[in-house]
């Protein structure tokens, strides 16, 4: 997926570190790690589950919020159609602030 980006000419990182901090401290270097970032600005979360599950969309807003980045794509590979398995979820806290 990776190569197939950067063919497009899109900046592609993976195992992306995301640090936690609370508190205006930093708790962690590696908090988490982002399967894909897309141009510092999409994660991507990539699962080869039977059936995405709330937790896997959570998982996603949870990386969205703590790396304040606006879109997430999740997906599914463990799909018949690949078009089947992406769900696009939107960091809305990220949304308000730019509305302001």
């Amino acid at each position: 997926m990776e190569i197939e980006l950067e063919k497009q000419g899109l900046k592609v990182e993976s195992e992306v570190c995301v640090p936690i901090i609370y508190g205006g401290r930093k708790i962690t270097d590696e908090g988490f790690r982002i399967d894909v970032l897309v141009e510092g600005i999409v994660i991507v979360e990539l699962k080869s589950v039977e059936t995405v599950q709330p937790v896997h969309k959570k998982q996603l807003l949870t990386y969205l919020r703590l790396s304040d980045k606006p879109l997430g794509l999740l997906i599914n590979f463990n799909e018949s159609l690949l078009k089947n398995g992406i769900t696009r979820i939107i960091n809305s806290q990220k949304s308000r602030e730019e509305l302001s």
